[in-house]
């Protein structure tokens, strides 16, 4: 399974209505993350669990979700986390 595939479905605690996962780790080849095996993503995720929480919270329930994820498969990773009122 591609991390991408394993980032939606960690992501889908979160009951998202929509996740859209770009990966950009070809334009990082020889970066050092890139280098251990780290990918570098840029994520879009629309859900209710984010109505009323502050931008910190909001990253703090993505990365908690992706879990052990942040450690080695994801180096770099750009979040835009958004309430479904606010799209």
């Amino acid at each position: 399974m591609s991390v991408a595939a394993t980032m939606r479905d960690r992501l889908a605690a979160l009951n998202p209505e929509s996740v859209e996962i770009l990966d950009e780790s070809g334009l990082h080849a020889g970066h050092a993350g890139a280098r251990d095996g780290g990918g570098h993503y840029q994520l879009i995720i629309v859900s209710h669990a984010f109505s009323g929480q502050p931008s910190q919270a909001r990253h703090r329930m993505v990365y908690g979700a992706l879990g052990t994820l942040m450690h080695k498969e994801i180096h770099a990773l750009a979040i835009k986390a958004y309430a479904p009122d606010e799209i």
